[in-house]
């Protein structure tokens, strides 16, 4: 086992015996198998497209899939050998299809010919004995970019699955996912390697577009809502992830049975969406962010259900009550099958037969829903707060959290953040300040809360207006981005900012194990990145 994709990474080097995720030796070794199979996928996908063969099952297929080894989503070894199995079965018939096209796929890498073993302990034994990543690329520096290729396509194909799942698809970001999980497996040169690189964060970008249209086109533009943290009477169902239409499925499933639906971690934004905030039994949230989980779930008296990443393995106390769904999995776990509409009837079954909250329990409010729309609507007002002083300056402090020291900082940074500034937030990293009460500037929050990670997209469209109307570029606004990373879609988001040609950004708690010196120079040289240093320090040299 090596991995070292995530921030927890076992001294900062890779996991070489257990994952810190929880993720075991075999799973580890499925992951690299499936992502080895997806190669040789993407290797036909690819050259199918050169004679106009095209399979929207494949393209569909190699989303879920690398999704599905992106961290904390799939823990589950028999799902694993599903896929792979799908992997080779799609690539074998796509390849027939494009021969007969007229096509050749010219690669000689060996995934284009690998053979599943029969059995699931025959696959766990490939899978080891694979060594994956350190057969990237001898050379260090270039495997270190293939790595940010690969990491950063786990976090586009996740945002494009959760698109799709929204009937919302581009032909030209599957496209691109075949050419550059392809192009990783052959020689390629230090800067072609940097280009695929920031192509992956440009094409988030339209991904993170898509999935942008896909939520507020079904749900609404997100509007500012007041959000109960303490929960009510009752029956209860805590809904977790990402996925807005599992949750809204659920919701219509479970109108007039007298259970309340919480929400936990990225599905705290949800709550601002019009339609979904119009169901009366939608009513709060409870815990924090997905690394409390071990901590919070134990004492939620009701279901439990993960649309998507971020689970945990489930302590003995509450496996029971605990459903996934999606691409989410964990062994011995009660998985709610499905890939359109769905039937929840066993989560609602489950929650009916538990006590609920016997007790009202007022633990104050947060406030979310500060999209591009709500805070374009008030823009006037920002602009005119910033001419006439009274705003300073902007931090966007967001990200992913984690479990590993730290992560203090961005508590501490928030708080000390002058009271003439003003804070957008974005993400599960706000669960170490989303209940600061901070105040207003004229009347307009000082803590706006953009929704989930990929919201990005809203924070960057916020960004982009606020320089046109200072007629001026993004990175000369008064804007400081301080961001918190833990997995790969915090990776391909940070590729998304870098293709925007956003520069100065501050990351944090470490810098990725995979980035080798050499790369981290090109990105200090062409970026500015930076690591995070103390608060006091930052804010020093952010604010002078």
């Amino acid at each position: 086992m090596f991995c070292n994709q995530c921030e927890q990474t076992v001294k900062g080097i890779a996991c070489t015996k257990i994952g810190v995720c929880g993720k075991n030796d075999e799973v580890a070794g499925l992951e690299d198998l499936l992502t080895h199979a997806v190669q040789g996928l993407s290797l036909v996908a690819h050259a199918g497209r050169q004679v106009g063969v095209v399979d929207n099952r494949v393209d569909r297929f190699t989303c879920e899939a690398i999704f599905s080894c992106l961290t904390n989503v799939d823990f589950d070894p028999a799902r694993f050998e599903t896929l792979i199995r799908e992997a080779i079965t799609l690539r074998d018939e796509l390849r027939a299809k494009v021969e007969a096209a007229g096509g050749t796929v010219t690669s000689s890498a060996a995934a284009l010919s690998f053979s599943p073993a029969d059995s699931l302990a025959g696959l766990e034994d490939q899978g080891k004995a694979l060594d994956f990543i350190p057969g990237l690329d001898a050379n260090e520096d270039l495997r270190s970019l293939k790595q940010i290729i690969m990491y950063g396509l786990r976090g586009l194909a996740a945002y494009t699955d959760h698109a799709a799942i929204l009937g919302k698809e581009d032909d030209a970001v599957y496209a691109f996912i075949h050419e550059a999980m392809a192009a990783i497996t052959s020689k390629m040169e230090l800067n072609d390697l940097v280009a695929m690189a920031l192509k992956t964060g440009e094409v988030n970008v339209k991904a993170m577009e898509l999935l942008d249209a896909g939520n507020t086109g079904t749900y609404g533009h997100p509007v500012p809502t007041e959000v109960p943290l303490g929960h009510i009477p009752g029956k209860c169902i805590l809904v977790t992830g990402h996925d807005l239409k599992d949750l809204d499925m659920l919701l219509k499933q479970t109108e007039g049975k007298g259970i309340t639906i919480y929400t936990h971690g990225e599905m705290l934004p949800c709550h601002g969406y019009p339609e979904l905030k119009k169901y009366p039994h939608f009513y709060g949230h409870y815990g924090t962010a997905w690394q409390n989980q071990q901590k919070e779930m134990p004492e939620f008296p009701g279901a439990i259900l993960f649309t998507t990443n971020c689970i945990q393995k489930p302590a003995d106390s509450y496996k029971d009550n605990v459903f996934t769904t999606g691409l989410v999995g964990w062994p011995d776990v009660a998985h709610v099958e499905g890939s359109g509409e769905k039937d929840f009837s066993a989560v609602i079954d489950r929650a009916l037969a538990l006590d609920g909250f016997t007790d009202k329990v007022d633990n104050g409010s947060v406030m979310v829903g500060f999209a591009r729309n709500a805070v374009l609507g008030v823009a006037d007002k920002v602009i005119g707060a910033v001419k006439a002083k009274a705003i300073r300056h902007f931090f966007l402090v967001g990200g992913c959290d984690g479990a590993k020291p730290g992560r203090n900082y961005y508590t501490e940074l928030v708080e000390k953040v002058p009271e003439d500034c003003m804070v957008l937030t974005l993400a599960c990293g706000k669960f170490r300040f989303f209940d600061k009460k901070l105040g207003d500037i004229g009347g307009i929050p000082r803590l706006l809360d953009v929704g989930q990670c990929n919201d990005a997209y809203s924070a960057v469209q916020i960004a982009v207006a606020l320089a046109g109307a200072f007629d001026c570029e993004v990175n000369d606004l008064p804007l400081s981005l301080v961001l918190s990373w833990y997995e790969q879609k915090a990776v391909v988001i940070l590729l998304s900012l870098f293709s925007l040609g956003i520069k100065d950004i501050r990351l944090g708690p470490s810098l990725p194990a995979f980035i080798t010196p050499n790369v981290l120079n090109v990105l200090v040289e062409n970026f500015n990145i930076m690591p995070i240093s103390t608060p006091d320090e930052d804010l020093k040299a952010i604010l002078g």
